[in-house]
């Protein structure tokens, strides 16, 4: 294995372990990284190599891909005379797949540039399942020439790859995406109440949803995968929702915008932290107020 296949992986949590393994499986080699004990022992059981702290990672890997909760957590891995724009080699690729800020990411990307280090976004959706499978959607961003070089890596990562625009496109993107169905949970949720209430149960209903033009990823999926039969194991967390939620709530008032149902599914997301903890299944905003449907 050259050099130049070997990639590095920050965050071997639900995401990264699983994008480590797929990118094992595709023929790279894979160096990982993660401060949790735990993290780091389900990945030695998967056979992952891991790195003895950042340096070493840096040193090894050509491309480095981050699956970290948010982007407090990329500046902090960045920032410094330890920090990952100090150590890795010129004309390494980040490729970031944490559904981030945008605007704190732009100042990610200024230093990273300072160190002739290249930068994508790349958050991605489709959960555990879709990392451990490689088939997850990648909302991207970054130049012509840097998405090119991530392709081979891109390519094994997700199915369907989207590039959106210039750097922090795809965050942006992934915050439209995350704010879509932040907000069809809770219309979908409320339909169904009205149904049931009207005598017409959800799983009476929910083919014929589907087949007309109410129907959207949450009726399609989330209901019957995830919600209907009560598994709520979807691997993304109220926790992760809201704060997604709340950096697209964040970005329309950074845009001036007067955007009320936004607003409003804003607001029902962040109150809904005193019913349903963070580490609760993110499908569970359908039993807000000990209601479901």
């Amino acid at each position: 294995m050259t050099d130049k296949q070997i990639i590095g992986i920050i965050g071997l949590g639900n995401m990264g372990r699983g994008m480590a393994n797929t990118l094992k499986r595709a023929g790279f080699g894979v160096i990982g990284l993660d401060p949790s004990a735990a993290a780091v022992a389900a990945a030695q059981a998967d056979g992952i190599e891991l790195a003895s702290d950042l340096k070493a990672l840096a040193a090894a890997a050509s491309t480095i891909v981050l699956s970290l909760p948010n982007t407090q957590i990329v500046q902090a891995l960045v920032q410094g005379e330890q920090g990952l724009a100090a150590l890795a080699r010129p004309g390494t690729l980040i490729i970031d797949t944490t559904t981030g800020d945008p605007a704190l990411t732009r100042d990610v990307i200024a230093l990273l540039a300072r160190h002739a280090l290249r930068y994508i976004d790349a958050p991605v959706s489709g959960g555990p399942r879709g990392a451990a499978s490689g088939q997850m959607t990648m909302f991207i961003g970054g130049s012509e020439e840097d998405v090119a070089a991530a392709q081979p890596v891109l390519a094994a990562l997700g199915s369907k790859r989207f590039h959106i625009g210039p750097a922090t496109a795809g965050q942006v993107g992934k915050l439209v995406n995350n704010l879509l169905v932040a907000s069809h949970l809770l219309t979908a949720s409320e339909a169904f109440r009205m149904a049931e209430a009207a005598g017409v149960s959800t799983a009476q209903l929910i083919d014929a949803v589907n087949a007309g033009s109410g129907r959207s990823g949450v009726t399609i999926y989330n209901y019957p995968s995830r919600i209907m039969n009560n598994a709520f194991d979807s691997g993304f967390t109220m926790g992760l929702m809201r704060k997604d939620v709340g950096l697209a709530i964040g970005l329309i008032d950074q845009l001036g915008l007067q955007l009320p149902i936004s607003a409003d599914v804003g607001t029902i997301w962040k109150a809904s932290a005193a019913e349903l903890a963070d580490g609760e299944d993110f499908n569970r905003i359908v039993t807000l107020n000990g209601k479901t449907a």
